[in-house]
């Protein structure tokens, strides 16, 4: 083998430019991080608190979600922040919409650090409980959607409305004995099937909510009818793919 400058030169030329890209990516996500920390500090912190665990001392009708508990992943977080609550189906909208306040790498950057700091678990703990969860047969695939449709008029309906826009008799009654209920509009859900899922076996509060308005349907359900539920809302109620 006959050596040569070019053949000393290239591999350090190589190597030099793995541990840039290496170390330039771990310093643009702390820098990211850091700046993500700011703005949730000077803008987050007086609803969703120091470690997104929400005050529950906190005076609003809707109190803000835990975000140590939530459900939403890092993309979700940033449509959320970006558009707010109401526009993604909350009919409260005490989640604003900070697309005029900051722009898209500022709220990136604040969804990164709720994501790293208060909820790094958020995809293994999806992942485990789909696993955990009972499996559907290829015989039972073809009844899924039939089979939600049936469960989510007679049950859902009553609060998020026969076609799932979150607007029912029900809630109207309450909200003038002052029990106020705030259904999703369906149509318009962040979710995806497995998400609404999971949303509906262990209910909102673990999940993150302050209240059980949304309950926990594991007890009343297999996990074969409530995955048909969120398999009917996923594909014949949300309008937003």
């Amino acid at each position: 083998m006959i050596l040569n400058k070019n053949t000393l030169i290239l591999p350090f030329t190589i190597l030099s430019l793995l541990c840039s890209t290496l170390f330039g990516d771990d310093m643009y996500k702390q820098e990211s991080l850091d700046n993500g920390k700011l703005i949730y500090e000077s803008t987050c912190i007086s609803c969703h608190g120091a470690k997104g665990e929400t005050s529950s001392a906190i005076f609003l009708i809707v109190k803000p979600r835990k975000l140590n508990k939530t459900i939403l992943s890092q993309e979700q977080s940033f449509k959320i922040i970006k558009d707010g609550a109401h526009y993604w189906g909350a009919h409260s909208d005490i989640m604003p919409t900070f697309k005029y306040v900051y722009n898209d790498d500022e709220i990136s950057n604040v969804a990164l650090y709720i994501s790293e700091e208060f909820n790094s678990h958020r995809d293994k703990k999806v992942l485990k409980l789909l696993q955990e969860s009972d499996a559907v047969s290829k015989d039972e695939q073809v009844k899924m959607l039939s089979v939600g449709e049936k469960i989510f008029k007679r049950n859902c309906s009553t609060c998020h409305g026969v076609i799932g826009d979150g607007k029912s008799e029900y809630v109207e009654k309450l909200k003038v004995s002052k029990d106020f209920l705030f259904p999703y509009n369906l149509t318009r859900t962040l979710l995806n099937e497995d998400e609404i899922f999971l949303y509906a076996k262990f209910g909102g509060h673990y999940w993150g909510t302050d209240k059980n308005d949304m309950p926990s349907w594991q007890n009343k359900y297999n996990d074969f009818k409530l995955k048909s539920v969120a398999k009917y809302v996923n594909e014949k109620i949300k309008k937003i793919k």
